[in-house]
């Protein structure tokens, strides 16, 4: 809200009951004489309980021994678990290790599928050759008269796949 509208305010926001100014006075006497007219105001107190008041709470609280604390995590107990547990990783891992896959028991039409069906593009497949992998004389060289590739390529090869891809 701007300055300029503040002083055109003219409604504070605040409201009185209606004739509350007039019996204000009324109940301000009523208020008055009601005081006035009670001696106490009913609650009591024993004598000196103030006094005695700390001395009853620490007489009440007793002061406990306290119990040696057993830690759940000792030095003595980690060595053994990390121990135990670089032992049991040691044993999977020359374990493992020994292990070397059998890919004698798959045959190349398995092989072939799974790398057509997996999606898995030349630059995943040449990652995993070496330069051994790739040396000349790992390569057999095959002599293979025209008319039979051209029947390779008729008859097994889909040339509408390969041509829209």
């Amino acid at each position: 809200m701007s300055q300029e509208k503040l002083h055109n305010i003219n409604n504070s926001g605040f409201k009185v009951p209606e004739n509350y100014f007039d019996t204000l006075e009324d109940r301000l006497f009523t208020q008055s004489k009601l005081k006035a007219s009670a001696d106490s105001s009913g609650f009591t107190m024993p004598e000196n309980y103030l006094n005695t008041l700390e001395d009853n709470i620490l007489s009440q609280v007793s002061e406990k021994e306290t119990a040696k604390v057993i830690p759940l995590f000792s030095r003595k107990n980690l060595l053994y678990a990390s121990s135990i547990a670089a032992a049991i990783t040691l044993l999977f891992t020359l374990s493992i290790q020994n292990t070397k896959p059998m890919l004698d028991g798959v045959d190349n039409e398995t092989v072939e599928s799974y790398l057509l069906n997996e999606d898995i593009d030349l630059y995943e497949i040449a990652s995993t050759l070496t330069a051994e992998d790739l040396a000349k004389e790992n390569f057999k060289e095959v002599k293979i008269d025209e008319t039979t590739f051209e029947d390779y390529i008729l008859s097994d090869v889909d040339l509408e796949g390969m041509m829209t891809n």
